[in-house]
């Protein structure tokens, strides 16, 4: 009764549109929830089409490329990574990577990895921010499909500027040599799901995979909240 008094004097605020949430609804509103712009990439696989597959195609091999949403300037999606990045709302990446992680475990995908690991932070940008977003979302991902979570596998060695506003070629240069497997034993031999907050033209996706497989991955997949 206490709790349903709560709610009705303070009602908690829905991350995507800021309206309020009714009783059992968690950071994301219902009609939030189905207004999402889902990509739905994981029913394609690694099939040619998924055109987050083809992003990669030529530059370097990953096995699967998935993404949660659509990023939408001025939409929900956009404000919902505001929130992540900016606001100090952690508990939001861990809630949507376990929402992605139980979708992918129903079309069995857990089978297809071996460990979880985040994009980093550099340790500046870290501690300033207090967390690292990707390995929030990337928490959730590896309790849904209970899965091994490494989050300082990857080490960021050089603090980039933001890749915002970068085209294609400026954000390979922005982040080529710029990670290092610090923990090469956690990922040898080992089929790694990487993963990132957003995926833009996939630089960074690339540097880091071509560090996982330098260091002895089998395999990498990637997987981040949205696609741009």
């Amino acid at each position: 009764m206490f709790d349903d008094l709560l709610s009705l004097l303070f009602p908690k605020s829905c991350y995507a549109c800021d309206g309020a949430m009714a009783r059992g609804e968690k950071y994301i509103c219902t009609k939030c929830s189905v207004k999402l712009p889902y990509t739905d990439s994981h029913v394609h696989g690694a099939t040619e089409l998924n055109p987050l597959q083809r992003r990669f195609w030529g530059k370097v091999p990953v096995r699967f490329a998935f993404s949660y949403l659509h990023f939408m300037p001025k939409g929900r999606v956009q404000r919902l990574l505001h929130r992540l990045k900016y606001k100090g709302a952690q508990e939001l990446g861990e809630h949507l990577g376990q929402r992605y992680g139980s979708l992918l475990s129903d079309y069995s995908y857990p089978e297809q990895f071996d460990v979880v690991v985040p994009v980093p932070l550099h340790k500046y940008k870290l501690r300033r921010r207090g967390y690292n977003q990707s390995e929030s979302f990337s928490r959730g991902l590896a309790e849904a499909m209970q899965l091994p979570h490494y989050n300082k596998a990857l080490h960021r060695t050089i603090d980039t500027a933001t890749q915002t506003r970068k085209n294609r070629l400026d954000r390979w240069q922005n982040v080529e040599q710029v990670f290092q497997v610090q923990h090469p034993e956690v990922v040898r031999g080992k089929r790694v799901l990487l993963v990132d907050d957003v995926m833009t033209t996939g630089a960074t996706l690339e540097a880091c995979a071509v560090a996982l497989l330098a260091a002895g991955a089998t395999e990498v997949s990637v997987a981040t909240i949205a696609a741009a």
